[in-house]
Parts: C-alpha cells; structure tokens; sequence
C-alpha cells in the first residue's frame, strides 16, 4: 500500500506531468505524420507500380497489334509463327517480375503468355470480367486481389487496337510483393523514428522539466518552511522570467507576513496580558455557544477550574429568551447570583452577586459569531448599597423616635400639662432627655463620619497605660457602686509607655467599659486588662465581664453600625447602637484590631489590640 501510495505522488508531480505531456505530444504528431506520410508513399508506390503495369501494357499492345489484325482479316486463328513471335517477345522483352503476361486474340483466347508453365493455357479462352471489359474497349481495367496463396497482386487488362478496332487484349497479373516489403521497410524505419524520437523528447523534456521544477520545488520547501514558522530563509531567485518574479513575490510575501505575524502576536500579548490583569472576567464564545476564550479573573469569580468544552448558556445559566435575545443581536445586562462558602462548617453561606453584561460579536459578511461577558463582582458595591440603605432607615427610625415622644410631650404641655407643676417638669425632663439622646446621636454620627473621611488625625502622645486604666475604672466607680459591680485593673509590668491618641482610646474604653456595666447584672465583675502580645509588637487590652452575654447568631455583625442584639433594651438604656462601631474604627486608624468573644449568660470580652510605636511611628 505504501509503494503504491509513493508511485501515485511520484505520477502526481509536476515534472512527471510535462514529461508524458511531452511525450504525448511528440506521440500525436508522430503519428500523424506518420498516417499522412505512409498513406501518401503507399498510394505513390502502387500508383507508380501501376503506371508502370499499364505503360508496359500499353508497349505490348501496341507491338501485338500488328500481330494479331491478320487474325481479325481472316478470320482464322493466328498462325504459328505469329504465337512463336509473340511467346518470344512476351518472355523476353516484357517480363515482369513475380508477373504474367498474356496476349489474347480478338475471341479472348491466350495467344501467347510470359510463363512457361502456363504454355499449355495458350488456346484457351480467358474468361475474366477485366478481359471481357478490354475486349470492349474499355481501357480502364484493373483490380488488385489476394491469391489462393495469400499474396496480394495487381490485374490490368488493355485493349489492343489495330485501326480503331479491337483486336485483342493484354493482360497482366502482377505481384505485389516487393510495394508491400517496401511499405513494410518504411513503416518499420517510422516507427524506429518514432522511438527514437520519444526517447529524445523524455530525455529533453525531463531536462526541461526539472529547469521548471527545480524552482517550483524550492518555492515548495520555502512555503514548507514558512508553514513551520521559520521566515528567516528566502527562496531562490534563478531568473528574471515568471518563476523568478513569483519566487521575488514569494520572498517579499514571507517578509510582510513575519511582520504582520510578529504584529498579531504583540497585539495578542497585550490582549493576553489586558485579560490577564483585568479586574472583570471575560468570557468569549463562538457561533456555536462554547466557550473558547476565558481569563483567570472568569475562573475565580465563577469558582471553576476550567471552561473548557462548556457551553456559554450553561456557563452563566441563560434563559431560552435571553438566548432569543442574544441571536437578535441585544446587549443584555442581568445579575448572578452564587453562593459560596468562606468556612465548610458554617451553616451560612456568603453570596456573590455578578453582574453580567452580554454582548454579540459580529462580522459583516457573517452576522452574529459569537458573543463576550464582561463579569463583574459587585458584592461589595451591593453590600455598600444595602448598608447605606439600612443606615439611611436606621438613622431615621433613631430620630423619629425621640421625635416623636418630643412631639407628644410638647403637644400635652401645650394641652394643659403645663398648668400641673409637677407633670410639665417630668414632661421637660423626657424632651430634655430625648433631646440629649438624639444630639448623642448627632455627634456619634459626626464622628464617625471624620473617621470615615479621614478628618479626625490622630495626635499620638505617650501615654501611661497603667494610669489610663486607672482613670477609666474611677470614672465609672459610681456606676459600679450602685450594681455592686466589682472592677479588676491588671496590666503587664513591660509595658510602661505607649505612643497613642489618648482622648480616642479613652472614648473606646469608655464605649467598652459603658458597655460592661450596662449589660452586666449586680454583684457582677469587670476586669481590665494590658498585656502584650505574643510577637511582642502589640499591646493588647482586654475588658471582660460577667454579663448577659451575646448570641452566637449575632457576634458576625455587632460591630454593624446601628445594630442592636435587643433593640428595645437598648434603646431604654440610652445607647445609639453606634458605639461599638466607633470604637472599631479608631481601633483601625491606630493600625490594631478589635474582637469580642462572648458566651449567652456567661459574659463578654472585648479585645483591642494597638501597635508598640516610638516617637516618630517606628515599631518598638
């Protein structure tokens, strides 16, 4: 099968193709040439052996004239010195080779013949059509024919005349061997010509051939070459004829697409390295909906290995009618949603939310190839916007409130309460007191508002923490004498001076202790405590107590502004639900971290943790 592979390519090339082109050529022509050329010495041979029957014919006849008129005067049969003369001449002087010759009389008997064998024959009558047909002087009397002997032979029969009257007949059967040898000699020469000839013309035309090939065949290996990637070769140029141009074409086609090739490349870096650093994922997909194009980012937010062998609808899980959409050639942008875990063993899963932007791709002589999604996570932004209502509602329903009790209040003084002592002074005492609390509420909200904004600059100073800690506890001793809450002050003996904004940690102790004694029962304890942490760079202080404690359910989002684990309590004890919140971001723009572990009904603690600088913002 393999050779038989090879024989089929070697009959398939080029050179091969000229080659029997050639030859067939030469094969043509020869051969007509040939037809023309045998037909035309064929015809003059038997016409020139024919003429030369007749002239020789007509010699005879007009010798056996004379010869043979006494025959017709008298007559009588010819004398026997006549047949002698006439048996003499006729082998003597008109031989043919191969031929015979016979003299008849006026009745068309032999007279006299040129063969010996045939000597007995003289007498007899000849009854041939050519002889009947001469006898009536009809002069045009021949035919050629095939022997019992297969040799083929020629017949003539001329009238012999002797004043204008018909006095006998020459007829001449001759053979025609020796035309037909030489037919066959000459045929023979011609088609040794002819072979000759060919074997010339293969030999030229494979010489001719591989002058037209050889360049085809570099141009070939160039092109090969090219397929493989290597532009630096350059096909050889042998000529300035046709193939010298194309290979000059070649060469200067092979430089122009090096350099669109090296253009496409740096153009699909870039487009490779923009896919690979963007922010969004990008998704690209055929005319057929599978996915072939795809950058990490698409990975990472669709939280798959690969795209690989996916369909784009299954991808981002496309409706039938968005795909009607997509065909009709629309922009379409939605949101996805997909849940995914930050720890396997909790219960509560976190949602990412993309929004997803589908756009067709098309080509003007093919409409719609494709399509591209741009994937953007906007979880956070979500998230920004769900806070912003929920602070939005939050702050309205903490200003309503007071509000609202001070529209009561002030409605009844003006109803006629202000007239009992008494009543209008309680009534005052709660505007006043709501009063207070909504310009808490205000300033809380001022406050953290310059944290967010970056307008409350921190003013370090070296700080004792030993005697801040002590102050915290005296200043709330009297709160803790009325709940007979006992308080603990323990810090480290290493940590002497530390560089902080006193009047914002006081504000988060102040928060966390405030928060303690709230929430603690009588005869309960607060510690407060300072120590440093493991890797030495931190200190950390810890206030606990022995309190209500926090759900579990509720620990992931205490620090939430405005959030409340019970909001009614809370609300009656005075606090703005700000609080914890505030402290976190002081806690943040001192460079530490804040966390709270907490138990239902055993108690709480609230851990800070502030960096160990020296003067100037170095780390101790």
């Amino acid at each position: 099968m393999n050779v038989k592979a090879k024989l089929k390519s070697f009959f398939q090339t080029v050179q091969v193709k000229l080659v029997i082109i050639y030859v067939l050529l030469i094969l043509v022509a020869m051969q007509l040439i040939g037809v023309y050329f045998i037909s035309t010495v064929k015809a003059s041979l038997v016409n020139n052996f024919t003429n030369n029957l007749k002239e020789q014919a007509d010699i005879l006849a007009k010798f056996a004239a004379p010869s043979l008129s006494p025959a017709i005067d008298s007559d009588t049969d010819v004398t026997e010195n006549t047949t002698e003369d006439l048996n003499l001449v006729v082998r003597n002087l008109f031989s043919i080779s191969g031929a015979e010759v016979q003299v008849l009389d006026g009745n068309g008997k032999i007279v006299a013949t040129s063969l010996q064998l045939h000597q007995s024959y003289i007498g007899q009558k000849n009854k041939s059509l050519a002889v009947s047909r001469a006898l009536q002087n009809i002069s045009d009397n021949e035919e050629e024919f095939i022997d019992e002997d297969g040799t083929r032979k020629k017949m003539i029969a001329v009238p012999v005349t002797h004043n204008e009257k018909v006095v006998g007949a020459v007829h001449i059967v001759a053979s025609m061997t020796e035309v037909y040898d030489t037919m066959n000699r000459v045929n023979q020469i011609f088609f040794s010509g002819t072979i000759i000839a060919l074997c010339l013309t293969g030999v030229l035309g494979v010489v001719l051939a591989h002058t037209i090939t050889h360049p085809i065949q570099g141009l070939t290996r160039q092109a090969e070459l090219v397929a493989e990637g290597h532009f630096d070769m350059k096909a050889p140029v042998l000529g300035n004829d046709e193939i010298g141009r194309l290979s000059m074409a070649f060469n200067d086609m092979t430089i122009r697409l090096k350099e669109a090739l090296s253009a496409n490349e740096e153009e699909n870096e870039k487009l490779s390295s923009v896919l690979s650093n963007m922010s969004d994922g990008v998704l690209a997909a055929d005319e057929n909906n599978n996915v072939i194009v795809w950058n990490k980012r698409a990975l990472e937010l669709m939280e798959v290995g690969t795209l690989q062998d996916v369909q784009l609808p299954a991808a981002l899980g496309l409706t039938e009618e968005q795909l009607a959409e997509l065909k009709r050639g629309r922009t379409q942008i939605f949101i996805l949603s997909k849940e995914r875990y930050e720890q396997p063993s909790k219960d509560d899963a976190e949602e990412t939310i993309l929004k997803v932007t589908l756009s067709p791709v098309h080509r003007r002589d093919r409409g719609m190839t494709g399509a591209i999604a741009v994937l953007q996570d906007v979880t956070d932004q979500e998230k920004l916007e769900h806070s912003r209502r929920q602070f939005v509602a939050n702050v309205s329903h903490e200003l309503r409130t007071p509000l609202t009790t001070i529209k009561s209040y002030a409605e009844a003084l003006n109803d006629g309460a202000l007239e009992e002592r008494e009543l209008s002074e309680r009534f005052v005492g709660v505007i006043r007191n709501e009063t207070e609390r909504m310009i808490r509420l205000v300033s809380d909200l001022l406050h953290l508002s310059r944290l967010d904004s970056n307008q409350a600059p921190l003013r370090r100073q070296q700080t004792n923490i030993q005697d801040m800690l002590d102050e915290v506890a005296d200043r709330f001793s009297f709160q803790l004498r009325q709940k007979s809450i006992t308080a603990k002050v323990k810090v480290d003996r290493s940590i002497k001076q530390v560089w902080l904004d006193r009047d914002q940690i006081d504000q988060v102790l102040d928060n966390l202790v405030s928060n303690a004694v709230k929430y603690t029962s009588d005869g309960g304890s607060i510690s407060i405590t300072a120590m440093k942490s493991k890797d030495k760079a931190y200190v950390e202080i810890s206030v606990q107590d022995t309190g209500i404690g926090i759900p579990a359910k509720d620990l992931s989002r205490i620090f939430d502004r405005f959030y409340r684990v019970d909001k009614a309590r809370s609300r009656n004890m005075g606090g703005t639900g700000l609080g914890l919140s505030i402290a976190r971001e002081i806690v943040k723009h001192h460079g530490g971290k804040i966390m709270l572990e907490s138990e239902l009904n055993v108690g709480t603690t609230v851990t800070f943790s502030l960096p160990l600088l020296q003067e100037g913002g170095d780390a101790k």
